[in-house]
C-alpha cells in the first residue's frame, strides 16, 4: 500500500473522483466534507498526508491545516478555489506543502501527492540504494547512481526520471502522461512520441534484460517488471 491519504473536500462528486484516482494508484483513502471529523481523523493518527479543501462549510480550512500542523504534522495538499497569489501565499505560509488551484487534473493532484510523500518520507533519514531483481538493478537516487549486474549505466537525466519513476512502483503501470509530468511537470504537444524515444533509449542501455525490466503495457504506458527486493 502506498499510504493512507484524507481527502476533506465538501463536493461530494469530486471527493469520491479524488478517491477512486487515489486508490487507482494504491492509496488507502478516508473522505470526509467536514472539517470537524477531518481534525477528528488526524488526532486518531490514521492519516499519512492530507488532500484539504480550504471551502469548507463548518471549519474554515485554515484552522483545519493548522491542526494538521500542531497534532503531528502530516502534510498537506491544499485545494481551493481561491486563486489570488495572496491566497496561495498564505496556505503555504500556514504550512501547506504543495497548492492546487481549481479547476484542475487529478492525476496532478496524484502525482503531487506522491511527490509530497517522497519528499516528506524521506526527511532525516539517510536511505541506501533501492534494489530490483535480486539486486540485479541498483537505483542511488541522493547519489543520482544506476547500476544493472555491478556496472555504472550512464543515463541522460530524462532516462534517469524514466526510470526512478518506473521503480518507485514496481509492476505499476505509469501512462505517458504520468512520466512526462514526473520528469518534466507538464504536459507539451508531442509527448507521447517523446517518452517513447527516451524508454527506447534507456531500453539499449540496459541491454538484453530491458523488455522484462521496462514492460510495455499495450495502449496504456509502462511499468517496471522486477520487483524491489526485500
Amino acid at each position: 500500500m502506498a499510504g493512507t491519504v484524507l481527502v476533506v473536500e465538501d463536493d461530494r462528486e469530486l471527493r469520491d473522483l479524488l478517491r477512486r484516482y487515489l486508490e487507482r494508484a494504491g492509496y488507502a483513502v478516508h473522505t470526509t466534507g467536514s472539517g470537524a471529523e477531518a481534525i477528528g481523523l488526524l488526532t486518531r493518527d490514521l492519516v499519512e498526508l492530507m488532500v484539504l479543501d480550504l471551502g469548507l462549510p463548518d471549519v474554515d480550512g485554515l484552522d483545519v491545516l493548522a491542526a494538521a500542523r500542531d497534532s503531528r504534522t502530516v502534510p498537506v495538499v491544499v485545494l481551493t478555489a481561491r486563486s489570488a497569489v495572496e491566497d496561495r501565499i498564505e496556505g503555504l505560509r500556514r504550512g501547506a506543502d504543495d497548492y492546487v488551484t481549481k479547476p484542475f487534473s487529478p492525476t496532478e493532484l496524484v502525482l503531487r501527492v506522491e511527490a509530497v510523500l517522497h519528499r516528506t518520507r524521506g526527511e532525516g533519514a539517510v536511505a541506501g540504494p533501492d534494489s530490483f531483481g535480486g539486486g540485479r538493478l541498483r537505483l542511488d537516487e541522493p547519489r543520482h547512481t544506476a547500476e544493472l549486474d555491478g556496472a555504472r549505466l550512464e543515463l541522460t537525466p530524462t532516462e534517469w526520471g524514466v526510470l526512478t519513476a518506473l521503480a518507485a512502483a514496481p509492476g505499476r503501470v505509469f501512462s505517458r502522461y504520468e512520466l512526462i509530468n514526473r520528469i518534466r511537470g507538464y504536459e507539451f504537444p508531442g509527448y507521447e512520441r517523446t517518452v517513447d524515444s527516451h524508454v527506447k533509449n534507456l531500453r539499449r542501455k540496459l541491454g538484453p534484460d530491458a523488455a522484462g525490466l521496462v514492460e510495455t503495457v499495450l495502449g496504456v504506458g509502462y511499468r517496471m517488471g522486477w520487483s524491489r527486493d526485500r
